[in-house]
């Protein structure tokens, strides 16, 4: 034990980082099974429309916007200048009314949004799937879709309150609860695709996640939220003053992100039919994975850095910035030459589940190397970002736009006329000038940010 709290320091893990990774590890090792388990009990076509329901479903980026990490940030800030005392706030009634205004405002705004999120979400995924599904084979999607839409919607309507709950410093707490999350989704995926519910799975996982929720919520943080809420309101943050300006480029960005990061199905499963989009889905679930493990390094340090932010120990931050992305991006780097060659190993030994070749569910191996080398620079790339991010500044909006544009651009043309490999090409070539470019922002803000 000592030996692994002595590694676990070196590479930086803390508690919050330690739950939080053992469920990116969980995620990544359970996205390997289930996609043994999704080869198994899926077809190839089914398959296609597994992983393009997710990433219909990333539309709900753009009814967050990216709120959900400004809530974070600004209730750190409040939460910095006060004292807890069991579960209750204590110190300037300025800064505990402003807090309570927050969870008012998420309480009602959320719950607004999640009405319009799940009429989208169903008649997009209708027509979508009406419109180029080519009918290779019978599959029953509609109620499959619909179940997933409503599980969404529910748990978009729970996550600012996960986000509030991280401000208050609660992130050991909240990574606790997904890693519960996370092995109950697996475990439901996993036996509901063994006992033939097919794309069932998705939307039932997502319910049984959104309970797990509601519970550890009113379990854990309802008499502290309680609390928050029931105070005297006399200052608000204002939205529109506050939270908008900061908000409005934020969300462009996140926009911007959904272009970049969720076509790549969508286009292939109306060009090159729902068996290329299954590979290009079940490999971007591994890969994605890695990336989710190793930025956890980052987003468990977000109210960290902000407190620091706000106390301008700028020395402090940036010794702890840099220590954890050197050990995030080289754990980054290691996880990915990993995956390489578990599925090499995989393809060499052709490697057959429940009849069917488990190495033909990914993208062949040019392809799959085009999308590893954006996974590793995205990393570095979202890790800048975070930092800038916790200034309460959003200086990437002209590069995400600029990016989200031109990769829609290069999804959408080279995937129709040069297939996946143009579609990859183009992708890499993008990213690595979205990272120096980005390096040249971050270079130039945190210069300005702290010698003002």
């Amino acid at each position: 034990m000592k030996l692994i709290k002595k590694i676990g320091k070196q590479i930086g893990i803390d508690e919050a980082i330690l739950f939080t990774s053992f469920s990116r590890i969980l995620q990544g090792l359970g996205g390997i099974v289930s996609a043994l388990f999704v080869a198994s009990y899926l077809t190839g076509i089914e398959q296609g429309f597994y992983f393009t329901f997710a990433s219909i479903l990333a539309i709900q980026v753009f009814f967050e916007l990216g709120l959900n990490g400004i809530i974070t940030q600004y209730v750190a800030y409040e939460a910095s200048q006060l004292t807890l005392d069991g579960n209750k706030y204590d110190g300037d009634e300025k800064f505990r009314s402003r807090m309570a205004s927050l969870l008012h405002f998420c309480i009602k705004w959320y719950g607004f949004l999640a009405f319009g999120l799940f009429i989208i979400l169903s008649l997009t995924g209708y027509v979508f799937f009406n419109q180029f599904y080519k009918a290779e084979a019978p599959v029953s999607w509609l109620f499959p879709w619909l179940l997933l839409s409503v599980g969404t919607t529910l748990f978009f309507m729970l996550s600012p309150f996960i986000a509030f709950i991280e401000g208050l410093g609660k992130v050991k707490e909240i990574a606790k609860i997904r890693l519960i999350q996370q092995v109950a989704s697996m475990l439901v995926i996993w036996s509901g695709l063994f006992f033939g519910l097919k794309l069932y799975v998705g939307g039932v996982a997502t319910l049984i996640s959104v309970i797990i929720l509601i519970y550890f919520i009113l379990k854990k943080f309802f008499p502290l939220l309680s609390n928050i809420y029931s105070t005297k309101i006399t200052e608000r943050v204002s939205y529109r003053y506050e939270i908008f300006p900061f908000q409005w480029k934020i969300a462009l960005s996140w926009v911007s992100g959904y272009f970049i990061f969720q076509l790549f199905n969508p286009v292939l499963f109306a060009t090159e039919g729902a068996v290329v989009s299954g590979q290009m889905g079940m490999t971007l679930t591994v890969l994605n994975a890695i990336l989710g493990f190793t930025l956890s390094w980052i987003t468990t340090k977000v109210p960290i850095f902000s407190g620091l932010i706000a106390q301008k120990n700028y020395v402090q931050l940036n010794s702890l910035f840099n220590k954890t992305l050197w050990q995030s991006s080289l754990i980054n780097l290691f996880g990915l030459i990993g995956v390489l060659l578990l599925i090499f190993f995989i393809r060499y030994f052709n490697i057959i589940v429940g009849g069917k070749v488990i190495g033909d569910r990914f993208l062949p191996f040019l392809p799959m190397l085009m999308m590893m080398l954006p996974i590793f620079l995205n990393h570095v790339v979202a890790a800048l970002a975070t930092y800038l991010r916790c200034h309460k500044r959003e200086p990437m909006l002209v590069q995400s736009i600029t990016m989200g544009v031109l990769c829609s651009l290069s999804t959408v043309f080279l995937g129709r006329y040069f297939g996946l490999t143009g579609m990859t090409f183009g992708y890499m070539i993008l990213i690595i000038i979205s990272f120096i470019w980005t390096c040249f922002i971050f270079e130039t803000n945190k210069r300005e940010l702290h010698n003002s």
